[in-house]
């Protein structure tokens, strides 16, 4: 919750919960936070100071259990010091790249009395570097390398969103008349419905947007890591492209694709600078082979065996007009929604990236709806990852909030299965979710309204009836059991082998996890 509040205000979100298994119940969300640099900061309970390390009660070493998840922590052993450490950790967990902050706090501590001259004291930490403003050297020589590309792409990562940089990378695209690719967690930065945007790239990107990376001469990262789902096998990942990087973190340069120019700085500053030293492309031959591939490999779907995950969203997006806070779990369903739910701002899409959390979607939503109360928040999660966190429909019941919970119901663990049928021969293990529950009557047990769509006919009419519904409630659409996500590229490959349509043959097994 606090996650999904932070990416959707800008503003950090903070957590509370006592020691023990209170504390170790958050790694998973610090993870997730740590891993798509969210600024968040978890206060933690803890034992008396005189019993730490003795295996008191509920005694935990969360500062260690932690450390490799978050970016810095405290123990306060001193209650005059709590003022000092919240100011500091607000400033770090924010600044620079954004990340979460823990402080532990033993009971002993947080109920003595506070004897301090100040609550507003002066921050004590030498040792934090602020992120740099663009060198001009480093620009120029940036914008010297676009000159003569004739093939120009932009790929813009969660970097851009963090920094707000949208605007700016909107005119440098036109400027330069150049396309526009996007990662998972920058939708919406550059305007999917943008005549640039080719829409996401990577293993489930659009088949247009992986042959620009196949073609391109000119790559420029704004804010993205380069990471293995979108470049899976570096050896064949832009093979004829010089590679620009910008990025707020230098441990990101050369740590995947070995750039020809680099900036380190905030990706607004830089790109409003580049701005002014960039001279128009000539992409036009360009900007037409990417249309017939965007013309001969659309985004599609059938319906003929029943109704498809994706016809939902699409229908979900197309009743919101596309203006909806979109959360997600992850999975078949967080792919198609991202393929079919086209955003406009980057604070519009809020999913797991680096770590894959099932069941990050619907708390997600719920903390997104606190941040932003008069914007419709809709949930899509499938049926396995929202029972993970479905208790929470009791928070969204207490507090009425509004959130539309879209669960996407194949009675699959759907990634997973796909996997299992395209690389293991089909021997499906732990996949089986016929046990579901009847999710209208579930939310109706919680208090709150409940949707039920099984049928094309009528899936844009309930889907209308839901997002105008004034509090809560619960889609629950039942979906064929064994639809797959394409374009796929296979784990641990390149662009060049990505898979259009289901293969006919069987398939190689591929590297890295799921």
């Amino acid at each position: 919750m606090a996650d999904g509040y932070a990416r959707a205000t800008g503003r950090p979100g903070v957590v509370l919960v006592t020691s023990g298994p209170g504390a170790t119940n958050t790694v998973t969300g610090i993870l997730t936070a740590h891993m798509d640099s969210v600024p968040i900061i978890v206060l933690t309970g803890q034992t008396i100071t005189s019993m730490l390390g003795k295996d008191a009660f509920q005694e935990a070493d969360i500062v260690g259990i932690t450390m490799p998840i978050v970016k810095h922590s405290y123990l306060v052993k001193n209650t005059n010091d709590i003022p000092r450490v919240i100011k500091e950790a607000w400033h770090i967990c924010q600044t620079g790249r954004p990340g979460p902050v823990l402080i532990d706090l033993p009971k002993d501590i947080t109920s003595a009395p506070f004897t301090g001259d100040t609550l507003d004291p002066k921050m004590d930490i030498p040792g934090y570097k602020e992120l740099p403003k663009p060198d001009k050297h480093d620009v120029l020589k940036m914008a010297e390398m676009f000159k003569g590309s004739k093939k120009p792409l932009l790929l813009v990562g969660h970097g851009a969103v963090i920094a707000r940089a949208g605007d700016a990378i909107k005119k440098l695209a036109e400027k330069l008349n150049a396309p526009v690719t996007n990662t998972l967690l920058a939708k919406g930065e550059f305007p999917e419905t943008h005549p640039l945007s080719l829409g996401m790239l990577g293993m489930h990107g659009t088949a247009y947007a992986n042959k620009a990376i196949i073609h391109c001469d000119l790559i420029l990262s704004i804010g993205s890591r380069w990471d293995d789902r979108i470049n899976g096998n570096n050896l064949e990942f832009c093979v004829n492209a010089k590679k620009l990087h910008i990025d707020a973190d230098f441990s990101e340069i050369n740590k995947i694709v070995k750039p020809d120019a680099w900036v380190v700085a905030d990706a607004r500053e830089t790109v409003e600078e580049l701005i002014k030293h960039a001279t128009p492309l000539d992409t036009k031959e360009w900007l037409a082979e990417l249309a017939f591939y965007r013309k001969e490999f659309p985004l599609k779907y059938k319906n003929d065996r029943g109704l498809t995950a994706q016809y939902v969203i699409d229908t979900c997006y197309k009743v919101t007009d596309g203006r909806a806070i979109v959360t997600t779990d992850v999975g078949q369903h967080q792919m198609w929604a991202a393929q079919f739910y086209l955003s406009g701002r980057g604070d519009h899409w809020i999913s797991s990236g680096g770590a894959g959390t099932m069941g990050f979607g619907f708390p997600a939503a719920i903390g997104a709806q606190f941040g932003r109360p008069k914007n419709l928040v809709v949930a899509i999660v499938g049926d396995g990852g929202f029972q993970m966190t479905l208790h929470e429909l009791s928070t969204m019941f207490i507090h009425k909030l509004p959130v539309k919970v879209l669960i996407i119901d194949n009675k699959y663990l759907g990634m997973v299965r796909q996997w299992q049928e395209l690389f293991f021969e089909n021997r499906l293990s732990g996949v089986d979710l016929e046990g579901n529950p009847d999710f209208v009557k579930l939310a109706e047990a919680y208090g709150i309204k409940g949707f039920h769509i099984n049928h094309a006919d009528h899936c844009q009419d309930v889907m209308k009836q839901a997002m105008e519904y004034p509090g809560p409630c619960v889609i629950h659409a039942e979906v064929i059991k064994e639809g797959n996500v394409y374009p796929m590229v296979p784990a641990g490959k390149s662009a060049f082998h990505m898979i259009i349509e289901k293969p006919t043959e069987k398939m190689e097994k591929p590297t890295g996890s799921t």
